[in-house]
């Protein structure tokens, strides 16, 4: 029987990456976006894919979504939890306040809802547990010069993370974290074109396929729940992470 694996900002990046990955593996796949054109190409009609309007800010929406998942495959083996936005650079006392409420909104808030939406549901499904694969970033760990909302909601996921799979142990529910940095995609199209750096410069960096990142995604999901992977880093192998400062 194929394994369902629900998808959050899979219209685009590295959701849409990883929901083209697992279909490939002969996965069932919800995707879920905000917009509906580009989740249908995904779906390319296919039966075993699931695409669904949502907006991961709304909790009856997120709700209503996994119920959809659960008429439709039965059942929900992992999450990757994806969804994710990033506003332009600023110092604290400039940004806009919008900004930082809306990446909370959708970084944090989102994630949660997600999160809680597929706990509830591999907890109560026969047989119990599942897999919950929370996309933390490398700002989890070091920030980026102006980047206090982004940083503070991944920073945010990590300790989501580590709650998640220690709550989830008695339910058979897995948690790790993937910390992505630099993958090819529209959000982060910036970097390759010159971001700045802890020095004051501003320079171009090296990227990484979203590809390899989907990859990775499925080797955590495909792990007996007896195994998790907590955390794992994967980047492009020149970025400047390490001599962040």
């Amino acid at each position: 029987m194929a394994r369902t694996l629900v998808v959050t900002g899979a219209s685009a990046g590295i959701g849409r990456a990883a929901a083209e990955r697992f279909l490939a593996e002969g996965w069932n796949v919800a995707l879920l976006a905000r917009r509906q054109e580009p989740l249908a190409e995904v779906a390319a009609g296919r039966l075993e894919a699931l695409p669904i309007v949502c907006d991961v800010t709304d909790p009856a929406g997120v709700e209503a979504a996994f119920d959809a998942v659960m008429r439709r495959f039965g059942r929900i083996d992992a999450l990757f939890n994806n969804a994710g936005i990033s506003r332009p650079a600023g110092l604290i006392d400039e940004i806009p306040l919008a900004d930082w409420f809306d990446t909370v909104a959708v970084n944090l808030n989102g994630m949660f809802l997600a999160a809680r939406a597929a706990f509830a549901r591999m907890r109560a499904q026969s047989p119990q547990g599942g897999r919950i694969i929370n996309n933390g970033s490398i700002s989890a760990h070091a920030p980026r010069p102006g980047s206090i909302a982004y940083t503070a909601t991944k920073h945010a996921i990590t300790g989501l993370t580590k709650t998640l799979a220690l709550d989830g142990r008695p339910f058979g529910i897995a948690a790790g974290q993937i910390d992505v940095g630099n993958a090819r995609t529209e959000l982060a199209a910036r970097i390759e074109s010159g971001v700045p750096q802890a020095d004051g410069s501003v320079r171009a960096e090296p990227m990484m396929d979203a590809a390899e990142v989907a990859a990775a995604v499925l080797h955590m999901a495909c792990l007996p729940l007896s195994t998790n992977v907590l955390t794992m880093t994967i980047m492009a192998t020149n970025m400047p992470f390490v001599g962040r400062g």
